[in-house]
């Protein structure tokens, strides 16, 4: 297992939004976090990715307590984008990218030539080659979060942590997004744990699912599993009705309007 999670709880202040969490993450894996708004989804990879520390249980990385594990150790082994796609700052795509390779860079040190190799390398794998002299803050959303992306191959991890990756997009950089996680987590095994909304999407490119509730894990297992209408219909508290995909034969989602309720 790349990842164990142990009875975890966590949360903000006196609030313990995360409660007794355990679940296994194989090498490889391209891993779903799903649910309702508050149910603990962004809180979860926060504890696991160490941005928030855990008041109970464990996380274990490789057999390690993420809390051991020196930080720029860990930082080589996995990264994180998060859902903000803002651009304070005019850094150029070139500057951004090789922000990836600051946990392998000593105080002050310059970018050596692998450095600079590694990061146009994770350019080409994004399809952002030719946006290197562009700025971040001139680009579109989809150009922005492929960026982001290309960042954190830089650091040349296992485990990539994303924080709904397609919140901001429309369809089709959707798709784009996806479909290029999909790719890095076939060809270079690249295991993948994103937080995302959309379950029909969901249902289309992970592998596995953890639906969240309250805090607590209420359904884990493939889109098949998880994804029945009576675990929609708990968890989302919304009726709908669940087909199966004629393409992919994965489970499509269709909500159902109260005027179309008898009853």
């Amino acid at each position: 297992m790349l990842m164990e999670v142990d009875a975890l709880c966590g949360g903000y202040g006196k609030e313990e939004v995360v409660k007794d969490v355990s679940f296994s993450l194989r090498d490889g894996e391209f891993l779903g976090i799903i649910g309702p708004n508050g149910s603990g989804k962004t809180t979860l990879v926060r504890l696991l990715s160490r941005v928030l520390a855990p008041r109970k249980g464990r996380v274990l990385f490789a057999g390690k307590d993420v809390g051991v594990i020196p930080l720029k150790d860990f930082c080589r082994q996995v990264a994180f984008v998060g859902q903000e796609l803002s651009a304070q700052f005019p850094f150029t795509v070139w500057d951004i990218v090789l922000m990836g390779r600051i946990p392998y860079l000593s105080y002050l040190q310059q970018e050596t030539p692998y450095d600079c190799a590694v990061a146009e390398e994770a350019l080409r794998e994004t399809d952002t080659l030719h946006l290197r002299d562009k700025r971040i803050d001139c680009l579109s959303a989809g150009e922005r979060q492929r960026v982001l992306i290309a960042k954190a191959l830089a650091q040349q991890g296992q485990l990539l942590f994303l924080d709904e990756p397609t919140s901001h997009l429309d369809i089709g950089y959707q798709l784009q997004i996806l479909t290029l996680l999909r790719q890095l987590n076939r060809s270079k095994r690249l295991t993948i744990v994103m937080i995302i909304h959309d379950l029909n999407l969901a249902a289309e490119y992970c592998s596995r699912l953890l639906l969240l509730s309250k805090g607590n894990i209420f359904a884990q297992g493939t889109p098949q599993e998880v994804l029945t209408y009576q675990n929609v219909e708990s968890v989302y508290k919304t009726v709908v009705l669940v087909h199966k995909n004629p393409l992919s034969n994965k489970p499509f989602i269709v909500a159902v309007p109260k005027e179309h309720i008898r009853g």
